[in-house]
């Protein structure tokens, strides 16, 4: 099965209403079992819209990284998110595993 993948970009407008969001989201992602491969680490734009913090995640599927999006337990955290920074945020499907990566 493919793995899935959260792909956020961020820029906070607000650290004090963010905090928020920082302390809820965890337990969201603990319960999903996200794996964090890119968290906020240097990055360059190339194209598009610049932002200051990216974020990858990895899930088992695309379909486990879709129930944490829209859990009870992000969608709270998501609640102080949403005034406190824009954000782009996709979930994505990966390639297909072959026998050589299972």
């Amino acid at each position: 099965m493919a793995k899935g993948y959260w792909i956020a970009s961020v820029t906070v407008t607000d650290a004090a209403r963010y905090a928020g969001y920082q302390s809820y989201a965890p337990a969201a992602f603990e319960k999903y079992g996200a794996r964090f491969l890119a968290r906020g680490g240097a990055a360059v734009t190339l194209e598009g819209q610049e932002f200051e913090r990216h974020v990858i995640i990895e899930f088992d599927s695309k379909d486990q990284a879709l129930a944490c999006y829209h859990s009870a337990e992000y969608q709270k955290a998501r609640s102080h998110r949403d005034a406190a920074c824009t954000a782009n945020i996709t979930i994505v499907e990966g390639l297909p595993l072959t026998a050589a990566q299972s």
